[in-house]
């Protein structure tokens, strides 16, 4: 088999043509296809959610598959930051059970952990399920969850996060449809109207969000939409 037909196998599911491959070239469990993605990487892949995804990581990381190697390219994104990124929990729980670093560095959206791609690509199972094995959340993770009382955690009568970022934990409270956390940060001074990510405001992404109760009430506050 070529590497491209050992990704093929990996995307089929076809757990045993890969065993079979990697028994014959040992060597080829650290190749890397394209230059850029290990074994692991092409497993966790976008869309995700390949059959047998589960069997085919224990495989690989059997083997001699490293869990936390890092993509090769403009981002050092580990195969736990492309299966939070595609909602795919067999594969997330198969990496963390096998050794992943639940707070490897090198996010896409903002250098850090699978979790923020989680939540930036509003991916809400595998964000809850990295929260639920231990990850730790930032201001704007815990507005976009809705996880109170780690939102509250980040403010004291000392000291505050700057503005800006309770603007940005605003809006992401707004994506994720959490009111609760959304009235907590607007009464700290966040931006009501910020033209945030992909161009759009609190209001927009909330409406994105499904929450109705949530768009009524920032409607009420006066938020507009930016288109």
């Amino acid at each position: 088999m070529q590497i491209t037909e050992v990704a093929d196998a990996i995307r089929r599911g076809d757990v045993s043509d890969v065993e079979q491959f990697l028994q014959a070239n040992p060597t080829a469990v650290s190749a890397r296809v394209d230059g850029q993605r290990t074994w692991l990487h092409v497993a966790t892949d976008w869309p995700g959610h390949f059959p047998k995804v589960r069997e085919t990581i224990h495989a690989l990381i059997a083997r001699g598959a490293a869990p936390n190697a890092t993509f090769h390219g403009h981002h050092g994104e580990t195969p736990l930051h492309w299966a939070a990124s595609s909602d795919d929990l067999p594969a997330l729980d198969a990496l963390l059970d096998l050794g992943a670093d639940i707070e490897s560095p090198g996010s896409v959206i903002d250098g850090g952990a699978p979790l923020s791609d989680a939540v930036a690509f509003r991916q809400w199972r595998t964000a809850r399920r990295l929260i639920a094995r231990g990850a730790r959340a930032t201001l704007w993770h815990s507005a976009a969850l809705g996880l109170m009382d780690r939102l509250r955690s980040h403010f004291s009568p000392a000291s505050n996060p700057p503005i800006e970022a309770v603007t940005n934990a605003f809006w992401n409270a707004c994506n994720g449809g959490q009111w609760e956390a959304a009235q907590f940060l607007l009464a700290r001074g966040a931006d009501l109207n910020w033209v945030g990510h992909d161009g759009m405001t609190p209001l927009n992404v909330a409406a994105r969000s499904g929450n109705a109760v949530l768009v009524e009430w920032l409607r009420n506050q006066g938020s507009t939409s930016s288109s």
